[in-house]
């Protein structure tokens, strides 16, 4: 069995690619988890420092590998 890692996606990304990237790690679709960072962000503001701690911590999907 393989292990599942959390990349930011790189062919469905918006900004940075995080949202997509958590969408295929947990295989929902990724306009469900935007819409979840966006509400979020909106009512509590959390998900602005969330999603930029994403984009700097989870690597690229084609970056894996390279070093």
């Amino acid at each position: 069995m393989a292990i599942k890692r959390l990349y930011r996606s790189i062919k469905d990304r918006k900004i940075a690619g995080v949202c997509a990237g958590l969408a295929e790690y947990f295989n929902i679709d990724p306009a469900i988890v935007r819409i979840i960072f966006l509400f979020s962000a909106l009512v509590w503001g959390a998900s602005i420092i969330l999603y930029i701690i994403f984009w700097i911590c989870v690597p690229n999907k084609d970056a894996v590998g390279k070093k």
